[in-house]
């Protein structure tokens, strides 16, 4: 799962021992040589649909870690893009990787920023934020978008229930609220609680108009779905 340059297990536990900050912090010289960075397999027909629907103007990446999103956002903004995450280590490598870019330090649902960008984008990173915790993100992005701006990020079709991805994700999952009930501070990372269903209510709730976009180059599952689609939600007045 890690390339030789990734870190080693001994600096995995610290940083899951850290808070989602610290643990950062610590993670981001080596982040890029692990599986969290976003793949190419999912930024390339993300960047392929958005060039269909642009160009845009201003560019965001929420909790843009450091700076897979950015490229996205290079291809299809005509103006200069910005990061937001709340972790400095990660920006620190964004910044040598970006230099153009401009980068801020901030928690994601506390955005310092209003109504000036025509498309935000994430990827990654809603495990981090609590399902309570949706509604108010969303209505942070929807205030940092000028009417009409579209907030896009792509949602990989859950796991079938018994296979060995639902049963890893699963595992992943008590592990991580057993080291929560039993250390402080909390790191949160429950992917699982993120469902297409109850993102596109919320999404509608904070203001958007939200459609659904496959990604066509991550393939269909047996049924003739999409193992992948593109959110893309617009704000509406």
């Amino acid at each position: 799962m890690f390339a030789p340059q990734g870190p080693t297990v001994r600096e995995l536990a610290v940083q899951a021992l850290s808070s989602v900050e610290h643990g950062y912090d610590l993670l981001a010289p080596k982040f890029d040589h692990t599986p969290f960075r976003t793949p190419d397999v999912i930024l390339a027909p993300v960047a392929s649909v958005l060039r269909r629907l642009g160009p845009f103007g201003r560019g965001l990446d929420l909790c843009c870690g450091t700076g897979a999103g950015l490229d996205v956002l290079r291809e299809v903004c005509r103006e200069p893009v910005t990061g937001v995450d709340i972790s400095a280590g990660m920006l620190a490598v964004a910044a040598r990787a970006h230099p153009g870019a401009q980068l801020i330090r901030a928690d994601a649902r506390a955005l310092p920023l209003r109504s000036g960008f025509d498309l935000a984008v994430s990827f990654g990173a809603f495990g981090h934020f609590l399902p309570e915790e949706h509604p108010g993100l969303f209505a942070q992005v929807h205030a940092a978008l000028r009417p009409g701006g579209r907030f896009a990020f792509p949602v990989v079709a859950p796991a079938r229930p018994g296979t060995r991805r639902h049963l890893a994700l699963l595992g992943f999952d008590a592990v991580m609220r057993v080291r929560n009930a039993l250390w402080r501070p909390p790191f949160v990372m429950y992917y699982r609680g993120f469902g297409l269903a109850d993102v596109r209510r919320e999404l509608t709730a904070a203001g958007f108009h939200v459609e659904l976009y496959a990604l066509e180059e991550c393939g269909r599952r047996l049924d003739g779905s999409p193992r992948a689609r593109l959110v893309v939600a617009t704000r509406l007045g």
